[in-house]
């Protein structure tokens, strides 16, 4: 076996050739490039951006509307209720100035019945009948000729009997408590014999008085053209 250190430059030349690295001889060898990849911070994400336009509405309160919700409704039934008894009350207003306007038209209409219309067999109760229905200026006249007309009337032997054909309220003076009511009457006189004489149409102005207590009364009695 040889020595090491005897073997001549061939086999030193060749021991050194053989450590090289393989390939090709007389190639440069590069050094290979390693990319070792970095941690980058990881960023926040980005917030989608806001809408325009108003907030969002918050819920409401399901209690807080609830009571709401029932005041107005409470308000709504009160002022519901006044506005029907306002209603209430004023029909019955109307109706009650309605009764005692046509209690008035009655009153006249009556009085001209009993002053048209009688028999010879009740000539004392029509007359009385008559003067009882009447007050002020026109009772003061009725009730001094009373018994003479009673007289007249049983003397004539003559019966009367009156038809109205139309009553109205003119007016009426609240402070005085006197209405003025035109009558348009026909009265049909019948003689001794019993023949109906042509009917007379007459029209008359009656005033018709109303008492504290209600009562209406003929107080004075006119013809349309004003005349007494």
């Amino acid at each position: 076996m040889t020595d090491p250190d005897e073997a001549g430059p061939d086999e030193t030349k060749n021991r050194r050739r053989a450590s090289r690295a393989a390939g090709p001889a007389g190639d440069t060898v590069e050094a290979a490039t390693v990319q070792v990849p970095v941690p980058v911070p990881s960023r926040p994400a980005a917030r989608a951006p806001r809408p325009l336009g108003p907030p969002p509405r918050r819920r409401p309160n399901a209690r807080q509307t609830a009571v709401v919700a029932g005041s107005a409704g409470l308000a709504a039934t009160i002022v519901l209720g006044g506005l029907v008894t306002a209603l209430a009350v004023q029909h019955r207003h109307a109706d009650a100035t309605q009764r005692r306007d046509q209690r008035f038209v009655d009153t006249a209409v009556q009085t001209v019945l009993n002053m048209y219309t009688y028999t010879p067999d009740t000539i004392d109760e029509q007359v009385n009948r008559f003067v009882a229905g009447t007050s002020g200026p026109l009772r003061d006249t009725m009730a001094a000729n009373a018994e003479n007309l009673k007289a007249i009337l049983r003397e004539t032997k003559h019966s009367s009997e009156a038809v109205i054909n139309a009553a109205a309220l003119e007016r009426i003076d609240d402070i005085a408590g006197n209405a003025s009511v035109l009558v348009a009457m026909r009265a049909t006189a019948t003689d001794v014999d019993g023949v109906n004489k042509p009917s007379q149409p007459y029209a008359l102005r009656l005033i018709v008085h109303e008492d504290d207590a209600g009562n209406m009364t003929a107080y004075d009695l006119k013809w349309p053209d004003g005349s007494s």
